[in-house]
């Protein structure tokens, strides 16, 4: 390759891998370092496909022996070598796409990385052989990632669920989510300055927003398979945030073959996800039918199931208790997905199936399910 700039960068793409037929005499001492620091974790997806690791010397660059790094050193070569923002796909790269235990089973690693969503969903899964010494730490990365989220979210989500406006009753409170624009034009029209073209409002109106006085029950059924996880998190956050509110009476459900309530912890995202146990099969009927037993007013309830609908019982159970509730006028919404993506893998021909047992199916961020809860129950 005659372009040396190229060729760096096709051998820093590829790896040790292409030393054979772009030698690394053209790399820097920091190039170097950062083809060991990726080495260190994509030599192992190579060893996987059955390419073994070239343990030779390279000619003046030393051994790139991956074993000379440890995870809490590996870590800290990326915080120096990256942008954070390379820092964290390549750390999201080991602790889900690669399969990295290592990172995960000593606390001072896990103190060194960075908080984020990968992080949360590789801790959720390997909590249940954690120590408690590394429970502990578990628990403080997703109280943080929580916290981010809520602070995130919870702005929007509180003012989808505040109210409609209500274009007969004034507010005191001024807020451009509240700004009423025809009033404000109506009442300032004697100040219209013909030389400018303009209306000089000294007056600003706003609208006031309906209190909701009768309680709604919220039911939230998620589905603890793996598949599922991001929507779990989520699911827990929103159900923290929707406690919060004086007229909505929170039931949080989370299954497998087993059904276990967690309406106690629905205020708090962090002990919810903290009792979350992935794996086993899946059955959907059996988490339907004991969310049933929930509902004491059932024009005033929704129920909400989260999950793939990729039920391994047989579906009659599920499919009998959806239309039970259909009957009852129950509003039922079923979510493929609760994520920032909301990019949904589900069964199709059983959503379809729901559908026509009167149940909507969708996938939602977590702020458009709250626009969508705040419409049922407004």
């Amino acid at each position: 390759m005659s372009d040396p700039e190229l060729s760096r960068r096709w051998r820093l793409a590829l790896g040790r891998y292409a030393e054979r037929s772009l030698p690394n005499g053209g790399l820097s001492r920091e190039d170097l370092r950062a083809d060991r620091a990726l080495d260190y974790l994509y030599a192992r997806e190579m060893e996987k496909r059955g390419l073994r690791r070239d343990k030779r010397k390279s000619s003046g660059a030393g051994s790139l022996d991956p074993s000379q790094l440890t995870p809490l050193g590996w870590l800290g070569e990326l915080r120096e070598l990256f942008p954070q923002s390379v820092y964290e796909t390549v750390q999201a790269h080991a602790i889900d796409n690669l399969g990295m235990a290592d990172l995960l089973s000593d606390p001072g690693v896990l103190e060194a990385m960075e908080p984020s969503k990968d992080l949360l969903k590789a801790l959720i899964a390997f909590k249940g052989k954690a120590d408690p010494a590394m429970r502990e730490k578990i628990r403080e990365v997703t109280r943080k990632v929580v916290e981010d989220i809520l602070r995130r979210l919870r702005p929007r989500i509180e003012a989808a669920l505040a109210g409609k406006p209500n274009r007969f009753r004034r507010s005191q409170i001024k807020s451009m989510q509240n700004f009423d624009w025809r009033a404000t034009i109506r009442d300032n029209l004697k100040n219209w300055d013909a030389e400018r073209g303009v209306i000089v409002a000294d007056r600003l109106r706003f609208y006031g927003r309906s209190r909701r006085r009768l309680p709604w029950t919220v039911i939230l059924c998620v589905d603890q398979s793996g598949s599922m996880l991001s929507s779990t998190i989520y699911a827990a956050v929103m159900a923290s945030i929707l406690s919060s509110l004086p007229a909505v009476d929170v039931k949080l459900v989370v299954f497998d073959t087993s059904v276990v309530d967690l309406s106690s912890e629905a205020h708090d995202a962090v002990e919810v996800l903290m009792s979350v146990q992935l794996g086993g099969g899946t059955n959907i009927g059996a988490a339907v039918e004991y969310c049933e037993t929930l509902i004491s007013q059932p024009t005033r309830s929704i129920f909400v199931l989260i999950s793939d609908f990729e039920e391994g019982a047989p579906v009659g159970r599920m499919l009998a208790g959806v239309r039970r509730m259909a009957s009852a006028r129950v509003t039922m919404l079923g979510l493929g997905a609760l994520s920032d993506d909301a990019a949904p893998v589900y069964d199709r021909r059983m959503a379809e199936r729901l559908a026509g047992c009167g149940m909507q199916i969708a996938a939602l961020t977590p702020d458009h399910f709250a626009e969508w809860i705040g419409e049922k129950i407004a």
